[in-house]
């Protein structure tokens, strides 16, 4: 019988992926679909892709699936076409990464959750089939030339502070549960207007068109892959790129820069700089952007407390993590809830 996890430390498992020498290929992928039996087909996909040698973080539900991974390169032809092959996933987009060492994952991972995006939708009449219309990087740029166009981030603040599209509205918050209603509602007069949403992949912005839809609204579009796939055909197409600064990415790399423009500033000098970093205190682990002086100077701290600890015995630092609630390391963080960590006003 396969052995459906894995067996070996993370350490050593990150060890083996850096002594690689075939390069890999990261990539992006969801799509909405009914699985019937989410273990069954957790499982039958674990053993294909352990096969293939792919790491990475997979989620399955009942909705469908959402990925992000790495493949060596000689076998993303052979990924392709097994995940094509899969009912459901034909015709399947593989969003390949803008900005990509191949070395963001090291292990596979494959978790069952009640949905692929938490949405707290709880209406029984929501349909998902019934989602906005496709726009492709050509019909984005045209139809936001118009001034009646309004363009939608249905990401969060941290990756909507270091990269966004031109004349992008901005959803403050940083759940997307809260961002569905906070969205309907902030558009409530623009029921009949052009609205374009987008994100990082496809996968939020796609179920966002589909709530806004479900709202009333009648003119609502996605962008086909969001800004990684956009990215990538500007670049292919030599079309005029709207994207402003970088998009942040939930691996290891936290963003690859999709143009040179740098719009966010270090959140402890005010430096421009975009640079996206988890406080080396474990004990914090605060995601925030810190320039290169700020980085030597606090030694990759978010304040000089942390800094300070980083310096104690090891056992005085566990001491002190005791009872700290593990929330400073998830990405959920708004720049209001830093200020207070980084001495801001």
């Amino acid at each position: 019988m396969a052995v459906l996890h894995n067996r070996v430390s993370q350490k050593e498992l990150k060890e083996r992926m850096l002594r690689e020498t075939e390069p890999r290929t990261t990539i992006s992928f969801y799509r909405y679909f009914s699985i019937t039996d989410t273990k069954v087909f957790r499982d039958e996909l674990y053993v294909a892709l352990e096969g293939l040698g792919v790491f990475g973080r997979i989620y399955v539900a009942a909705e469908g699936i959402n990925a992000q991974i790495s493949v060596p390169a000689s076998r993303f032809e052979a990924l392709a076409a097994y995940l094509r092959g899969v009912q459901g996933m034909e015709d399947l987009r593989l969003n390949v990464a803008v900005e990509d060492g191949g070395k963001s994952f090291w292990v596979l991972k494959i978790k069952i959750r009640d949905k692929i995006v938490a949405d707290g939708i709880e209406d029984a009449s929501f349909d998902m089939s019934k989602k906005g219309k496709y726009v492709n990087a050509e019909e984005f740029n045209r139809l936001t030339e118009d001034p009646g166009t309004i363009v939608v981030d249905m990401r969060n603040h941290y990756e909507f502070e270091v990269g966004h599209f031109e004349k992008a509205i901005e959803i403050p918050s940083d759940t997307f549960r809260e961002q569905l209603p906070m969205s309907a509602d902030m558009l409530k007069d623009q029921k009949e207007s052009n609205i374009i949403m987008y994100c990082t992949g496809g996968i939020r912005c796609e179920k966002a068109s589909a709530y806004l839809l479900h709202q009333g609204f009648k003119n609502v579009f996605h962008l086909e892959g969001g800004i990684i796939h956009y990215a990538n055909v500007v670049k292919e197409k030599g079309l005029d790129n709207k994207f402003r600064g970088k998009n942040f990415v939930f691996d290891d790399r936290m963003g690859e820069r999709i143009s040179g423009e740098v719009i966010a500033h270090c959140h402890q000098c005010g430096k421009p700089a975009d640079t996206h970093r988890n406080c080396r205190n474990e004990g914090c682990h605060l995601l925030f952007i810190q320039c290169e002086e700020c980085a030597k100077e606090f030694e990759g701290c978010c304040s000089p407390e942390c800094r300070e600890t980083i310096h104690l015995p090891v056992e005085e630092q566990r001491e002190l993590r005791k009872g700290v609630e593990k929330t400073a390391g998830n990405f959920n963080k708004a720049r209001k809830r830093l200020r207070p960590r980084l001495g801001e006003k």
